[in-house]
């Protein structure tokens, strides 16, 4: 069975290159990937992963990673980290490995042996396929491939679907963590579904995408390359910058 992961990091390169070589060695599923200690801390409440992988300097706080790992939650945590003078605290609190960037797939390889001797066998539930939402006193059931995009609604969400659009009574991020790759964060208030992406429009400060049937979707700008460069992919016909 695979090792169920999330990997908390807030320089969005880092966290895809790292989710990269995890899937990469074929032995994890990534649960999720958030940027902060709050959400961190949603996801690890909603998803109850078997390792969590956690930079200390997140955006917000000097050493949130070694908070969270105080914290508790998962069953083994890892410290991917750029910074070496944190180590000993860290294994006083009991994680398993202290991965230092930059990482290799050796040294990611190496540390997924000393989690699997920490959390043998893990249980890992089934993946779920459909959302359920809500219109009124209706459920509402639909298929991934039906969303368009989530949407921060108070401090629930709402989802955009080729059906309409309904209350969903998760957070953006316990919808990440349960949906992982299949869904992307463009905005702090959005996840968009990339198979449903029509068109980018505007540049990093003023990024836009329209997505499904007229959903008009905000991108952050300090992640308007990647979202670029992400959907720019596996295409043909413009220059890739």
């Amino acid at each position: 069975m695979k090792l169920r992961a999330l990997v908390v990091e807030d320089e969005w390169a880092a966290r895809n290159y790292l989710v990269e070589l995890l899937e990469a060695t074929g032995a994890v599923a990534i649960a999720g990937a958030v940027a902060t200690a709050e959400d961190a801390r949603e996801a690890i409440a909603a998803i109850g992963p078997d390792v969590v992988f956690v930079d200390i300097q997140l955006a917000g706080g000097e050493a949130d990673g070694i908070a969270l790992v105080r914290d508790g939650g998962a069953a083994a945590y890892v410290l991917a980290t750029a910074h070496p003078q944190h180590a000993l605290d860290a294994y006083q609190l009991g994680v398993v490995d202290y991965l230092m960037k930059p990482f290799t797939a050796e040294r990611v390889a190496q540390c997924l042996a000393r989690v699997r001797a920490r959390v043998p066998s893990p249980a890992v539930p089934s993946a779920p396929v459909r959302v359920v939402a809500r219109r009124k006193r209706a459920l509402v059931f639909l298929r991934l491939d039906e969303v368009w995009a989530f949407e921060a609604a108070d401090r629930l969400a709402c989802v955009h679907a080729s059906r309409g659009t309904f209350d969903v009574d998760l957070s953006l991020t316990a919808i990440e963590a349960s949906f992982g790759a299949a869904l992307v964060r463009v905005h702090r208030n959005w996840l968009v579904n990339v198979a449903h992406v029509l068109e980018l429009e505007g540049n990093a400060s003023d990024a836009e995408l329209l997505v499904g049937d007229g959903v008009r979707v905000p991108v952050a700008r300090e992640r308007a390359a990647a979202v670029r460069e992400l959907l720019l992919a596996n295409t043909a016909g413009v220059r890739k910058r």
